[in-house]
């Protein structure tokens, strides 16, 4: 019976110290669509990259046939098979005739996306409308991780109304809070929140910059351009909620340089983006893995 318990509790201490986090990423793939699709050197480099990610949201999608993320993710299932990937994606969005889509690839044996809506236009029809994209928003159920329950806003700005656009995810906070009386909400995309493209006096009329119960976990230091001669924190990850803020594992929120961990060129890497993606780590729930591995 003494050897038993011993063991059972050598097997504690090391799926204690091995557990692994919950990855979030976000990344605008830049123009992804059947031509991305269909090159096999960029679908290589793109699958490794999403397979480090539990749940990831892809930006600028742009793909009128419905192709390449169906192609995408079955590429991904076949490069890992520990996992099985699915996808949730938005309509076709955009005021003219260019449009984006916004995809969620997640590991669906790992977490659960409960409920999603597109946060809506104005009663006006869209003569008021702040955004040129409006934000694509999924509830999440995470049982592996220490928050379990919290909720996703993907969005990516249209750089010339950047600072209003961003001012305006304000608005969405409110109402995610009032629809779903939930605190914890994390925002995610290529907000073009840096540069040239938001001003000092543009900083201080942004209400999710100037209120403190916003954890912007992307600094303004960062850089999520692949080029060199460019160096801007366009992509960035803001967290709200203290329960949210308290599951993040600290120091983990950071651009992945898929450039220099796979060893590409500057030329090689333009082809899969122009932006690096984004990530952040949420603490695992110990009990969980302890409860069911054990």
């Amino acid at each position: 019976m003494r050897c038993w318990v011993l063991t059972l509790f050598y097997l504690a201490l090391c799926l204690w110290s091995t557990t692994l986090p919950f990855k979030i990423c976000g990344f605008n793939v830049q123009a992804f669509g059947e031509a991305k699709a269909s090159n096999t050197r960029v679908m290589e480099i793109l699958i490794k990259i999403l397979a480090r990610c539990d749940l990831s949201l892809i930006q600028e999608v742009r793909d009128s046939k419905g192709v390449a993320i169906p192609s995408l993710v079955r590429s991904l299932n076949r490069f890992d098979k520990s996992y099985s990937y699915s996808y949730l994606e938005s309509k076709r969005l955009g005021k003219k005739s260019y449009k984006e889509q916004y995809v969620y690839i997640y590991r669906k044996n790992v977490v659960q996306l409960k409920d999603h809506y597109l946060y809506p236009e104005p009663e006006d029809g869209g003569a008021n409308d702040t955004f040129s994209r409006h934000p694509f928003i999924v509830r999440v159920h995470s049982p592996a991780t220490l928050v379990k329950d919290f909720v996703l806003v993907g969005h990516h700005t249209c750089p010339k109304h950047a600072m209003k656009e961003i001012d305006e995810l304000y608005g969405v906070f409110q109402e995610i809070s009032k629809k779903w009386k939930t605190q914890n909400v994390m925002f995610l995309g290529d907000l073009n929140a840096g540069c040239t493209y938001i001003t000092v006096k543009g900083w201080r009329s942004i209400r999710l910059r100037n209120d403190p119960k916003f954890n912007w976990l992307i600094g303004d230091d960062a850089d999520t351009t692949v080029r060199e001669k460019s160096h801007c924190a366009y992509d960035r990850i803001i967290i709200h909620g203290k329960v949210l803020n308290s599951g993040i594992v600290p120091g983990s929120a950071k651009p992945f340089n898929f450039k220099t961990e796979f060893r590409l060129s500057e030329e090689e890497a333009l082809e899969v983006s122009d932006h690096y993606p984004v990530e952040v780590d949420l603490k695992p729930s110990h009990r969980y893995f302890l409860r069911n591995e054990l």
